[in-house]
C-alpha cells in the first residue's frame, strides 16, 4: 500500500525545524500557486455553458470535460508525490505550473471539443504536481501544533484563486473572445514556473528506518488505520458534491434566465462565500472540533442547496455565498486532519492519496450527474447532490475515536 513505508522515530519534520526565512518563502510561494493552480481549475466552471453552446453538448458531455481535469489530476497526484521524493519538489511543481499555464493558452488555439478535451488532460496533469508538494512542503515548514491553521490557510489561497480567476475571466470576456482571455491567463503559469523553481526552500527528506516495518504505529499515529480511511470518505464525497454542484449551478441559473454576466458573478459568489469558508471553519474547527464542524458545513450545505431550487434567480444569487460558506468549509478541517492522522514521514504520501481520492471521486461526478441530468433535468439533479451529501455525517461521527487517540498519541 502507498502508504507503508519503512518509517523510524528519528528524523522527523519535528527532529528539523524550518527556519523562519524558510517557512516565509514557503508561504510565498506555495500560496499564490495554490491560487494560481485551483483559479486554473475553476475557471472552467465559467466556461462549460460557453462550451456547451458553441458545440452543442449534452450535459453529459460537458461533465465530461470537467471529469478530463480533474480525473487527471487526480490520477497523477502520487506519482508527483513520489516523483518529487526521488527529483525535489521544486522541479516538479515548476514544471506542473508551467505545463498546466501551456495547455490554457492552447485551448484559445481549439478547433474543437476533443482538442478542448486532450487540453484539459493535460493541464490536469500539470496541476497534479501541486496539492501533494504543496501541502506537504506547508506541514514540513510548520510541522507541529501550528499545522493545521498553516495548512488551513494554505487552502484558504486556493480559494483566493478561485475567486480572482473566475471573475477575472468574466471581465476579460467583456473586451475579449474567451480564447484569448484563457490563453491571458495561461501565460501567467508558464511564468510563474520559473519563480517556484527559483524560490521553493529544499527541505531535507526525513530519514526511513533500517530496521523492521511497524506501518500501523509509524504511519499512523497512535496506530489507528481507521481514521484515515474514515476521512478520506467523507473527503471524496464533499469533493464530489462540491465538484457536481458548482458544475451544474451556471445550468440551474441559466434555467432561471440568468444571463453569462449573472452567473459570472454568481460563481464569484459562492467562491467568495467558499474562500471565508475555509478560513472560518479553520479556527472553528480548532475551537469545536473536526466532528461539530463536518456536521455543521455539511447540514448547511444540503440545507443551502434544497433551498435554491424554489427561489427566483435574484434570491438565489443573493443566497449563494451562505451555500459556498458551508460547501466548502468542510475542506479545511479534513485536509488539516490528514497531519493529525497520519506521521511525518509518510505525509507526502499522504496527502498524494488523499487529494488521489477526493479529486478522484470530484472527478466522476460531473459525468455521472450529467448523465442524471440528461434524464431527469437539472433541478432533480441538483436535489440528488444534496441528498448525497447528508452522507457524510454518519461518516464524520465514526472518525470521533481516531482522532482522539492521534491526539492521545500527540501531533
Amino acid at each position: 500500500m502507498m502508504l507503508e513505508p519503512q518509517i523510524s522515530s528519528a528524523g522527523t519534520d519535528e527532529d528539523y525545524p524550518a527556519s523562519p526565512r524558510d517557512k516565509r518563502r514557503t508561504l510565498s510561494v506555495a500560496l499564490p500557486v495554490h491560487a494560481l493552480h485551483d483559479g486554473y481549475s475553476d475557471v472552467v466552471y465559467i466556461m462549460l455553458p460557453i462550451w456547451q453552446a458553441e458545440f452543442a453538448l449534452s450535459y453529459a458531455a460537458v461533465g465530461l470535460l470537467r471529469s478530463t481535469l480533474s480525473g487527471a489530476m487526480a490520477a497523477f497526484q502520487i506519482p508527483a508525490g513520489l516523483l518529487a521524493e526521488r527529483i525535489g519538489g521544486a522541479a516538479v511543481l515548476a514544471a506542473g505550473t508551467a505545463l498546466a499555464g501551456l495547455c490554457f493558452c492552447l485551448i484559445g488555439w481549439s478547433s474543437g471539443y476533443a482538442f478542448i478535451a486532450a487540453a484539459l488532460f493535460l493541464a490536469g496533469i500539470g496541476s497534479s504536481t501541486q496539492h501533494p508538494i504543496g501541502s506537504a512542503l506547508v506541514a514540513r515548514a510548520f510541522a507541529g501544533p501550528k499545522s493545521l491553521a498553516a495548512i488551513g490557510t494554505y487552502n484558504f489561497s486556493g480559494d483566493i484563486g478561485k475567486v480572482l480567476f473566475p471573475a477575472a475571466a468574466t471581465l476579460l470576456m467583456l473586451v475579449l473572445p474567451w480564447r484569448a482571455t484563457l490563453a491571458l491567463l495561461g501565460t501567467l503559469g508558464i511564468a510563474a514556473a520559473a519563480a517556484i523553481f527559483l524560490l521553493l526552500p529544499r527541505f531535507a527528506a526525513p530519514s526511513p528506518a533500517t530496521g523492521p516495518r511497524d506501518t500501523g504505529r509509524r504511519v499512523f499515529r497512535g496506530g489507528d488505520r481507521t481514521g484515515f480511511p474514515l476521512l478520506l470518505s467523507v473527503g471524496m464525497i464533499d469533493n464530489a458534491t462540491r465538484t457536481a454542484f458548482l458544475t451544474f449551478l451556471p445550468f440551474l441559473l441559466r434555467a432561471k434566465g440568468a444571463e453569462l454576466p449573472t452567473i459570472g458573478l454568481a460563481l464569484t459568489l459562492v467562491f467568495i462565500g467558499g474562500a471565508a469558508g475555509k478560513l472560518v471553519c479553520t479556527f472553528v474547527g480548532m475551537r469545536i472540533g473536526v466532528l461539530a464542524t463536518v456536521i455543521l458545513t455539511e447540514s448547511m450545505t444540503a440545507l443551502g442547496i434544497f433551498a435554491l431550487l424554489p427561489l427566483p434567480l435574484g434570491a438565489a444569487v443573493a443566497l449563494i455565498p451562505l451555500v459556498g460558506v458551508a460547501l466548502s468549509g468542510t475542506s479545511s478541517v479534513l485536509y488539516g486532519s490528514v497531519a493529525h492522522l497520519v506521521a511525518p514521514a509518510a505525509r507526502t504520501r499522504a496527502f498524494a492519496v488523499f487529494y488521489t481520492g477526493t479529486i478522484g471521486c470530484g472527478a466522476l461526478a460531473p459525468f455521472a450527474y450529467g448523465l442524471v441530468s440528461d434524464r431527469l433535468g437539472i433541478a432533480a439533479t441538483i436535489a440528488v447532490i444534496a441528498a448525497v451529501a447528508l452522507l457524510t455525517l454518519p461518516l464524520a461521527a465514526a472518525l470521533r475515536g481516531s482522532l482522539r487517540q492521534a491526539s492521545e498519541a500527540g501531533i
